[in-house]
């Protein structure tokens, strides 16, 4: 059972939510199994979420202790991780088998940066209108001089979501 982290913008951008839709429609179909791991319910994380559940997936939500009173479906599973935002991430990240990040602010790459730090296969959705999308112009190939993995950037939603199930620890592949 692949355990994937999908970071993904807080608040919303235009466009984006129907991209993060077609992603996890072709998660589900590509590895069903998959247990989607997030790190909230607002923003682009419910579309997320409420996408997976329509779908039949698992899905596991890390939560900030600044939002643990949030309204969450009956259907995911729910980790208090009594952690700020930053800290939740680092359990989200270590808890995962591959990252994919969908387009967001700092937090976003901040996990970005965790899962390339941490040696998870890392995918990144371009084009999103996001600041994360800079991170392909940024870091071509790698963040930095160790080159611990090759991130790989994708502008094709459905083609994240095959790299994503075609990933595995250490397995380092480029997709257009």
């Amino acid at each position: 059972m692949r355990q994937i982290a999908v970071a993904v913008h807080s608040d919303y951008i235009p466009g984006l939510r129907e991209r993060a839709r077609l992603f996890v429609h072709a998660l589900a179909d590509r590895c069903p199994d998959a247990v989607l791991l997030v790190g909230g319910y607002w923003g682009h994380m419910r579309d997320v979420v409420d996408s997976a559940l329509e779908r039949g997936m698992k899905v596991v939500i890390f939560l900030p202790i600044e939002k643990e009173g949030v309204q969450l479906p009956e259907r995911v599973v729910v980790i208090k991780t009594g952690c700020e935002f930053r800290c939740r991430s680092v359990i989200m990240v270590r808890s995962a088998d591959v990252v994919a990040v969908l387009g967001g602010g700092v937090g976003t790459m901040i996990e970005a940066f965790m899962a390339y730090a941490m040696g998870k296969p890392l995918y990144v959705l371009i084009d999103t209108g996001a600041s994360s999308d800079r991170l392909s112009q940024t870091y071509p190939e790698y963040f930095d001089d160790r080159r611990v993995l090759k991130v790989v950037y994708v502008s094709d939603p459905v083609a994240l979501a095959e790299g994503v199930c075609g990933a595995g620890p250490g397995v380092l592949t480029s997709f257009g």
